[in-house]
């Protein structure tokens, strides 16, 4: 006989519960009017263009001004994104929200616990985003290696960097790839970051000889910043010696370009000494060891 009545204060309590519980959504929503409405598409719209013209702007601001400021002027990006953005929602939800201290309370609360469950990775990336403004791993212009992806920074967003690599390949990467990768980063802001260019030479090459000419060939490069060292290092292999030339280009945009000049200035030099490349068998190439 006691059923009957467990049921019904059951009933009764969850009833009570959704009537609690649209008061408290009565009392959070203001008035939605069609003008409100019409005010909301409006800030969304200024927002985005205002967010496209000064990305646009700046850019064309870092390309024009001194090369020791290009860098410095791109990676204020995402702070005037972040205002912008943070902006556009203030005034959203004063359109439409009593924003009360309670009425705050409420809102953070139950939006963090439903985020935290339907959009964890998203809110995850735009966490590890917000920290990586002040923390600063990467930025606009750094020249950045993240697992297998390497190239230069080209955008900064909420959810994740945008990377354009040496194929010309635009890659998409989440910003919490801080969590779990390592992230190599050339230049850290710098205009320069280090390149170096490899060469193989037979066993007899003059060791000493190969390196007075590459020190020649960096220091007479038009990309090679003098201000900074220039080295080389020699390794023994197997099936020959390794040379690699370590310098830095003026600027890191010229990584490639770079590369190259010193790639075939050198091998012109070499060919007029009279050195000679290692010739690998197939199991030679097996066997080496780097």
């Amino acid at each position: 006989m006691g059923f009957p009545k467990v049921s019904f204060y059951l009933a009764q309590s969850v009833g009570d519960s959704a009537q609690e519980t649209a008061e408290q959504a009565k009392d959070l929503l203001t008035e939605i009017t069609l003008i409100k409405v019409v005010e909301a598409i409006v800030i969304v719209i200024v927002a985005f263009a205002l967010t496209k013209l000064l990305d646009r702007f700046l850019f064309w601001i870092s390309e024009r001004i001194a090369k020791e400021w290009r860098l410095r002027v791109k990676q204020f990006v995402p702070f005037v994104r972040m205002l912008v953005l943070t902006s556009a929602i203030v005034l959203l939800l004063n359109r439409f929200l009593n924003l009360s201290q309670q009425n705050v309370l409420a809102i953070t609360g139950t939006v963090a616990l439903a985020l935290g469950f339907a959009f964890k990775d998203y809110v995850s990336s735009i966490i590890a985003g917000l920290l990586g403004l002040f923390e600063a791993p990467y930025q606009i212009g750094d020249r950045i290696k993240i697992g297998e992806d390497y190239g230069e920074v080209m955008s900064y967003g909420l959810r994740g960097l945008r990377l354009r690599t040496p194929n010309d390949d635009i890659v998409s990467i989440p910003h919490n790839k801080i969590w779990t990768e390592a992230i190599s980063n050339a230049n850290m802001g710098s205009l320069e970051a280090q390149v170096t260019t490899s060469f193989y030479l037979e066993h007899y090459a003059d060791s000493e000889q190969v390196r007075n000419i590459l020190y020649r060939v960096a220091q007479t490069s038009r990309y090679t910043q003098l201000k900074l060292p220039i080295a080389v290092v020699i390794e023994e292999k197997i099936w020959g010696t390794l040379f690699k030339l370590k310098a830095y280009p003026i600027d890191a945009r010229n990584e490639f370009d770079y590369k190259t000049d010193l790639t075939l200035r050198a091998k012109k030099k070499f060919r007029e000494c009279g050195f000679s490349y290692p010739n690998l068998t197939a199991m030679d190439l097996e066997n080496a060891d780097g």
